[in-house]
């Protein structure tokens, strides 16, 4: 039930296919079409109803080993190939008969085209293919440089940033240095100013000092040279008595 529910899957997208799909003289139509055992391909000129080349792996040269495998379905691409380039044939449409394009019917009909089949267009494929890859490598170049011209950026900006923190550091370290500086100076001032004090009180004191002792010497000067007169006076007082008395 299985199988033949594929196999009417298989028709039906091979209907649709032929729909669209119409060999012609000047390019006449591929067809493939793979059993368990073998592979069959045939070049139809669909205008005039006739099979202008074909091959599959029921022949014995083409068989090999096994007609149900990849290399048996190159063999028989490259005869078919070979045998529709015998008949004047070098361009044809592709009809894959419905199978979905993998395994044997992938590797005939490459091996057709490696034959010499559709040359232009596999050229025109290649060119394709060329074209796409040069573009990567171009793109994969230019984003490669962009992320070096980030990176180059990112580096500049943080060395920035370093040399921006180094400077304001700096600047804080002279700025806390001047603030050490100028407390030291000013309390080396102080200390100078109020040992200056001390020294000024003590010279004002030990001058105070001698003016007192000079005031008392002076004054006792002055009291024994009052006392010497007073003393001297009372005498002559006292002889001047005595004389009057005699």
């Amino acid at each position: 039930m299985a199988n033949r529910k594929r196999a009417e899957v298989r028709s039906a997208v091979h209907r649709r296919i032929r729909r669209k799909v119409r060999g012609s003289t000047e390019r006449p139509r591929l067809a493939v079409y793979r059993s368990l055992n073998h592979i069959y391909a045939q070049v139809i000129d669909d205008e005039k109803s006739q099979t202008l080349a074909s091959a599959s792996t029921t022949e014995k040269d083409l068989r090999g080993s096994s007609g149900g495998n990849v290399a048996a379905a190159k063999r028989v691409g490259q005869a078919i190939a070979e045998r529709a380039l015998s008949a004047g044939i070098d361009q044809v449409v592709f009809d894959r008969g419905g199978y979905l394009y993998h395994g044997r019917v992938r590797a005939l009909t490459d091996a057709a085209r490696a034959a010499g089949l559709n040359k232009g267009e596999t050229l025109a494929r290649e060119a394709e293919v060329a074209e796409k890859a040069a573009a990567a490598a171009e793109k994969a170049s230019a984003d490669e440089a962009t992320a070096q011209a980030a990176s180059a950026k990112e580096k500049s900006a943080k060395a920035k940033k370093a040399k921006s923190k180094g400077e304001s550091a700096g600047e804080a370290k002279a700025e806390a240095g001047g603030e050490v500086k100028a407390a030291k100076e000013a309390k080396a001032g102080e200390a100078k100013a109020e040992a200056g004090g001390e020294v000024k009180a003590a010279k004002e004191a030990k001058a105070g000092e001698a003016k007192a002792e000079a005031g008392g010497e002076v004054k006792a000067a002055k009291e024994a040279k009052a006392g010497e007169a007073k003393a001297e006076a009372g005498s002559e007082v006292k002889a001047a008595k005595e004389a009057k008395e005699d």
